[in-house]
């Protein structure tokens, strides 16, 4: 199972620009400062979604971490995920696709391209997918820190961008990193990236 953004194509730029000024701006390029900035180790740690069958697939995650290693060159993001759902560790590896010039993410997720567009904020410790504002029924977000357990002020600016994309904070479900069962795996990797046996592996990157 992939992570939580691969849900929707989009199509998206005119809609975009129509949101209010006090949106934040969905459509900033993506430059490999922007690349720097989410490379590393990040929790996902909430999603609001209007689909009900999208917020019930998500919510089967009950915590989730990963890894965000960026080769310039390719226009490439690797990426390595641990994910706990029904209380069982499933661990995936993967790439995701740069679109530079509109700012999207994209994935493959059973053989369908799937993608999201980049929200970068001031604070360089959080950032959020935004997926297609422009289907009512299938819009969503994803929000991401480097911490398991955010800020009240990261919160609030993650609550107002749902509120912004036309959602409701009652539609946002929430992880719970104490229930992580991704532990012992995770540092079996690592182990094993120390002693050389995964020589092809990107090393562990960290905020």
């Amino acid at each position: 199972m992939a992570l939580p953004w691969a849900l929707a194509v989009l199509s998206l730029l005119p809609l975009l620009n129509a949101q209010s000024s006090s949106c934040v701006n969905f459509t900033v390029p993506i430059t490999n400062a922007s690349l720097d900035q989410i490379s590393g180790k990040w929790f996902f740690v909430a999603s609001a979604y209007r689909s009900s069958e999208l917020k019930e697939w998500v919510s089967a995650y009950q915590s989730a971490f990963f890894y965000l290693y960026s080769n310039y060159t390719e226009d490439k993001i690797f990426m390595r995920e641990y994910s706990t759902i029904n209380d069982q560790c499933v661990y995936n590896s993967s790439h995701l696709n740069i679109q530079r010039e509109n700012g999207t993410l994209s994935g493959y997720d059973m053989g369908t391209e799937h993608s999201g567009i980049l929200i970068l904020t001031k604070d360089p410790s959080i950032f959020t997918l935004a997926f297609p504002p422009e289907d009512k029924q299938n819009m969503g977000l994803t929000f991401y820190a480097d911490k398991p357990v955010v800020t009240p002020e990261q919160m609030r600016q993650f609550h107002e961008q749902v509120i912004c994309m036309g959602m409701d904070k009652s539609e946002i479900v929430y992880v719970d990193e104490t229930k992580d069962q991704c532990g012992p795996l995770h540092k079996q990797h690592d182990e094993e990236r120390k002693k050389g046996k995964d020589p092809k592996s990107p090393k562990e990157g960290g905020k």
